[in-house]
């Protein structure tokens, strides 16, 4: 149970990491809605990683 209260945390502060990283790196260069897409496809992207790593994981450990 203790792993996946530090998956939820890692995954929270990883998507935010990333969603911002790709505002600042594209932030003002494209349109805003163009902006917002990016961050929406890799904040997914990151989700479905983390998410597939915590189960690799738990699956591991049993």
């Amino acid at each position: 149970m203790k792993e996946i209260a530090l998956y939820v945390i890692a995954a929270i502060s990883s998507v935010v990491v990333l969603g911002y990283s790709v505002h600042m790196f594209v932030g003002g260069l494209v349109s805003p809605e163009t902006e917002t897409q990016l961050i929406t496809i890799a904040c997914s992207i990151g989700t479905l990683a983390v998410g597939m790593l915590a189960w690799d994981v738990m699956r591991r450990r049993k």
